[in-house]
């Protein structure tokens, strides 16, 4: 059974809508935007020409199949993933078939190989805020293998690198950097829980010394996105 603690009063931000573009309401000031907004207007030329010429080598139709899926499945192993950590039995009544075998496969995967390290949770799908600049949901918070971490579940149609997820390092990141801003918390530790569709496990975690960085990159990023804006 999953260690809950509540050592933080987390409460939800809400989204909304100005001018066509979705930003979170936060208890500082004028709505802004999300992490992964900031990401996704922000990626280099290198990763959207990758991913422009994965669509064209299988066909738009093909491609938006497997994004389609990949959502799905990514969505119920995230549910599944949010009842463990809060001790709560999965209720589940959309997902049906080959869908929903293939997110508790992914799920038990995960859960497997993150029980007997996962010491504490303070909270899972987490709403964070860093005065006037973004805001985001982190899918875990607490401690891992004895350390304050912000984790995250992802899920993946093939094996990752670690050198080809540098913006779920930089998601984590900015999720750390609002956490200790809104709770005099410093967390400077991640880790990337991820199954892939064959059941394959990896884990990624933020090296000793590796948070400065990565802090480094993520304001460049944050930077970029205010001036093309």
């Amino acid at each position: 059974m999953v260690n809950i603690t509540t050592p933080y009063a987390y409460s939800e931000l809400i989204r909304t809508s100005v001018n066509g573009q979705r930003l979170y309401k936060n208890p500082y000031g004028e709505p802004v935007p999300s992490v992964t907004t900031v990401l996704s207007a922000t990626k280099p030329a290198r990763d959207r020409k990758m991913l422009s010429d994965w669509k064209k080598r299988v066909g738009n139709e093909a491609a938006q199949q497997i994004v389609t899926e990949a959502s799905k499945v990514g969505t119920q192993m995230h549910a599944m993933l949010e009842s463990y950590v809060k001790n709560e039995e999965y209720v589940g009544n959309e997902e049906t078939g080959k869908t929903l075998l293939q997110s508790r496969m992914m799920a038990d995967v995960v859960i497997k190989n993150i029980d007997a390290e996962l010491d504490e949770v303070w909270g899972a799908e987490v709403s964070l805020c860093y005065p006037e600049l973004y805001a985001g949901s982190a899918d875990l918070l607490g401690v891992w293998k004895g350390k304050p971490t912000v984790m995250d579940f992802k899920q993946t149609n093939k094996p990752k690198r670690r050198e080809w997820i540098g913006d779920y390092f930089l998601q984590c990141t900015a999720y750390a950097l609002a956490h200790n801003e809104m709770y005099g918390t410093d967390i400077k530790d991640v880790a990337i829980f991820m199954c892939s569709r064959e059941g394959l496990w990896q884990l990624f975690e933020m090296q000793i010394g590796e948070f400065a960085e990565w802090e480094l990159k993520w304001a460049k990023r944050l930077e970029e996105f205010y001036n093309i804006s």
